[in-house]
């Protein structure tokens, strides 16, 4: 069976893939900061668990240190949104901190142990395509990140080592509970977590989900700025 790691495990789509994925035959590697959820993961006979938090480096390179997975899925992120009347910029540096320097830490632990066949999935988001408001540091740490991966792509190339991206939009989450604004065309954690494991069962090198959200939204990604700048503009002036 595969070994499948997975951050962010402990709630939300990463502790719906961990769910499916082990019982659908994977080996997972369930990661993440809540031991007590950990816990209750580790009950199921497919799933083992390691406990860290992705934005300290250390803990991230002791934790990793012997673990081995065929398919490391990089889910662990946050989400705030600003507010232009008060920019915060520690609150950027929280969403940086998990969404990107997060990631690097876990790549970073996990490299040495890489091998040819081997695949790492990134996880970013469909809010990446477009300037949508009050997204400055969450869209903007999903673009780094989407670019992060396609670079490695490149590089991990030559030792036999697949990269994947993953760019979901809406999902019924604890997390997207919070958002005050509408969300269309949004998704259960469960339909999310089958089209995950479907794209890394494919081996596609970017998915996007849900189908047609996705397509309207790398549409409009074509158009010219100034016509996404002036829809963008109407969903601002909307709220």
């Amino acid at each position: 069976m595969k070994r499948l790691l997975i951050t962010g495990a402990t709630s939300g789509i990463g502790e719906a893939v961990a769910l499916k994925a082990a019982e659908q035959g994977f080996n997972v590697i369930a990661c993440g900061r809540n031991q007590d959820k950990l816990d209750s993961l580790a009950q199921h006979p497919n799933i083992t668990t390691c406990q860290f938090d992705v934005t300290d480096e250390a803990q991230t390179r002791a934790a990793l240190a012997s673990v081995e997975c065929d398919i490391a899925l990089l889910n662990a992120g946050t989400c705030e949104y600003v507010n232009v009347q008060d920019i915060e910029p520690a609150m950027f540096e929280r969403v940086f901190a998990a969404n990107v320097l997060g990631v690097v830490n876990v790549v970073s632990a996990l490299s040495p142990n890489l091998r040819a066949g081997n695949r790492v999935v990134f996880v970013d988001s469909l809010a990446r395509l477009l300037p949508f408001p009050r997204s400055q540091a969450y869209g903007a740490s999903k673009a780094a990140l989407h670019y992060m991966a396609k670079c490695f792509a490149v590089d991990f190339a030559k030792q036999g080592i697949k990269v994947q991206t993953i760019s979901p939009g809406f999902v019924k989450t604890p997390l997207t509970d919070k958002n005050d604004f509408p969300m269309p065309m949004s998704i259960e954690v469960d339909e999310a977590a089958q089209d995950i494991i479907d794209g890394i069962n494919k081996g596609s090198a970017s998915v996007y989900f849900p189908t047609r959200f996705s397509l309207i939204l790398r549409c409009l990604n074509l158009l010219p700025e100034f016509i996404q700048h002036a829809l963008c503009l109407k969903m601002r002036t909307g709220q």
